[in-house]
């Protein structure tokens, strides 16, 4: 997922939206009402796989994917008929739900982060990012171990979500989602998590020391989420989803990785008049191919729309 290059320094993209590629299916039990939190990764040519996660009647996040022609990406090659990872033990931290993050090919496998879903009292949820391993080339995936990764610590107290990595001369780096506290509001708990990181020598053991990437802009954000990040010629850049109402999509930029400059006005992107993304917009993935900008991402009810499809054709 690295080498990725377009957009000068504080230039902005113009996204034309493409339409809906995905929406969910009554006919896959798995994916009732989502196809939500979408990510690519280039099988061969104009050909990619495009990992998400659905919901079946219970309501129970699980991964899956479908495969397209960047050609015609309305029309499906191929989608998983079953997940490719189940739903963890009863009372293990994913027995409620899975949802894929990001996937590294690593020593002729591939692994998988997912953030992983168990019921709360007190609170409405716990989520925390856990990893799976495919030796089929993505087919299935098998759970390194039945506790999360990156579970709780000092500086992570309430939940961890949504892992994006890059592998840099070979130190692993993590950008992810961090509770900071629940309040009660409206009668009711209100979780605020904004965007941390993280390195490591194995993906596997994670140094975390608690530093802060994204950070809430105004008194009214409670979830920033999802991060994708994207390095070239020493620039990183970030898009992301904030939330205050609703979601829309933020975009950042920084030198190191660590410290970053919130620039949401380029991330060149909004709610539609009407249509199935007319609400929020949310959980990007952007990359580059045949010479087009190309980004993923939901829109209504955080996925229960579909997956839409969106080019950039110029910058700046």
């Amino acid at each position: 997922m690295n080498g990725l290059s377009w957009l000068e320094k504080n230039h902005s993209m113009r996204w034309t939206k493409k339409g809906l590629i995905l929406a969910p299916t009554k006919e896959l039990d798995w994916m009732v009402t989502h196809a939500s939190l979408p990510f690519a990764e280039q099988l061969n040519g104009d050909i990619y796989r495009i990992y998400f996660y659905g919901r079946d009647l219970q309501n129970r996040s699980q991964p899956g994917y479908v495969e397209i022609d960047l050609k015609q990406p309305c029309k499906i090659l191929k989608i998983t008929e079953k997940p490719v990872l189940g739903l963890g033990s009863l009372g293990a931290f994913d027995d409620s739900g899975v949802m894929p993050s990001w996937v590294v090919d690593h020593e002729g496998r591939k692994y998988l982060y997912y953030t992983g879903w168990s019921l709360g009292v007190s609170v409405p949820f716990y989520f925390f990012v856990g990893l799976a391993i495919s030796e089929d080339g993505g087919e299935t995936f098998e759970r390194f171990s039945k506790a999360p990764i990156l579970g709780r610590c000092d500086v992570d107290p309430y939940l961890t979500a949504s892992p994006c990595i890059i592998i840099e001369d070979g130190l692993w780096r993590m950008w992810y989602s961090s509770c900071i506290r629940w309040e009660i509001s409206g009668g009711k708990p209100k979780h605020y998590y904004h965007i941390k990181y993280a390195e490591s020598e194995d993906g596997i053991n994670w140094d975390r020391k608690g530093l802060v990437c994204i950070d809430y802009k105004n008194k009214d954000e409670y979830a920033i989420s999802r991060p994708h990040v994207l390095e070239e010629n020493g620039i990183y850049k970030m898009w992301y989803s904030y939330r205050g109402d609703s979601y829309r999509i933020g975009h950042a930029e920084s030198d190191d990785g660590i410290k970053w400059e919130r620039k949401d006005e380029q991330a060149g992107i909004d709610v539609s008049k009407s249509g199935w993304d007319s609400e929020m917009v949310c959980y990007p993935f952007v990359f580059k191919h045949g010479g087009l900008n190309h980004m993923l991402y939901n829109g209504n009810g955080y996925g229960k729309t579909g997956i839409g499809y969106a080019v950039s054709y110029e910058r700046g």
